[in-house]
């Protein structure tokens, strides 16, 4: 049986943050144990699969009700699941409660990706975060008490009002915990977000400071017994995000929930984004999905390069060909060579990726490979 990653979406907020462009929502906690109901029947579609990694993602999982949280407990028995699965929850600091954390570790959570983003109380409070750095070390620290000894901690830098110095100081506390994993994102402003509609307002620190937090971060890490993995994301050794490598080496996942994407066989699918709608159609129809597309060959060579090449050990020539049945220089010869002549794309017996400076303006250079 062949195995498969489940993505599981928690639409809901306390407060939608400022930046965030993804399908959650605040005001809508009337919703949550018929959210849930639906997410049943949905899951029910999956229990044919061999499940090799889960990940309940959001929004604020975190931010259902106990009860809910043990609805959903009960609805994820019904899964089959690989003896080693990787099963990871987000959440955001102040949501955590000592009885939450109990139900997660009884449904086989054994992953905890906690949303910080700075150290700063400052910086939370110009991002619209519902907590400050000492809630985040509550949350952190119980979360320890209580076992779990995967966790990923959320940083991000770029942010307006942020200087190299406040970047600095945030890897350095952060480090002192020794999370096992770190995902350190710069800031991108999302149209539709108001940080997007407030840009001539903000104070963004300029593209060469944020360059040099981002060298700041992969030397500091890298020190501190870091391993980078991916553009944004470093791990000790051995604890990289199973579930995230699932996308970035084009395999099968399937998402649920509403919003939630799937990928499986070269089909994409998306499910209905608006809550109540997503619930009124799992309800009537037995499935959400308003869209679906069937990659054709070329999307998928494409995708493979364009997520592969995020992986630090970027991509397998061998790989490529033996999927594809084509050469991979045979059709990309002209930007490999642009890019290896620049000393930005490195090709070493079977890999292809990029150098620091390739990595750092890495949308510039796959954009090449997607305009062929």
């Amino acid at each position: 049986m062949e195995k498969t990653a489940l993505y599981i979406h928690i639409p809901f907020c306390k407060q939608k943050c400022l930046y965030c462009d993804f399908p959650s929502f605040a005001n809508n906690e009337n919703l949550m144990e018929q959210y849930i109901i639906a997410l049943n029947i949905e899951i029910k579609k999956v229990a044919d699969k061999k499940i090799s990694t889960i990940f309940i993602g959001g929004g604020t999982p975190t931010y259902l009700n106990l009860q809910c949280l043990k609805n959903l407990k009960e609805i994820l028995k019904n899964l089959n699941l690989s003896k080693q699965v990787e099963f990871t929850i987000e959440g955001n600091p102040g949501t955590f409660t000592k009885e939450k954390l109990k139900v997660l570790k009884d449904m086989g959570v054994n992953r905890l990706s906690i949303g910080l983003q700075s150290v700063q109380d400052s910086l939370l409070k110009t991002l619209g975060r519902i907590h400050n750095y000492n809630d985040f070390l509550n949350s952190y620290n119980m979360s320890r008490s209580m076992g779990f000894n995967n966790i990923n901690i959320d940083l991000m830098f770029g942010l307006p009002g942020q200087n190299v110095e406040m970047w600095k100081h945030s890897l350095e506390v952060i480090v002192d915990l020794n999370p096992e994993h770190l995902s350190c994102y710069s800031l991108i402003l999302e149209k539709g977000t108001p940080f997007f509609n407030k840009y001539d307002e903000m104070d963004l620190p300029d593209e060469d400071v944020v360059s040099e937090m981002y060298s700041i971060t992969k030397e500091f890490l890298s020190k501190n017994g870091y391993f980078q993995y991916e553009i944004s994301n470093f791990s000790k050794k051995g604890l990289e995000c199973k579930h995230n490598l699932t996308y970035w080496n084009l395999q099968n996942y399937i998402g649920i929930g509403s919003g939630a994407h799937s990928y499986y066989d070269g089909i994409r699918y998306r499910n209905e984004s608006n809550v109540k709608k997503y619930i009124q159609l799992i309800k009537e129809d037995n499935t959400a999905v308003v869209e679906n597309y069937t990659n054709t060959l070329e999307d998928e060579m494409e995708e493979f390069i364009f997520l592969g090449l995020r992986k630090i050990k970027g991509i397998s020539i061998e790989e490529f060909k033996n999927r594809f049945r084509k050469d991979i220089f045979s059709i990309y010869s002209d930007v490999i060579e642009k890019y290896q002549s620049l000393h930005m794309l490195i090709v070493e017996e079977d890999r292809m990726y990029f150098s620091p400076r390739g990595m750092e303006i890495s949308n510039y250079i796959l954009s090449d490979f997607i305009n062929i």
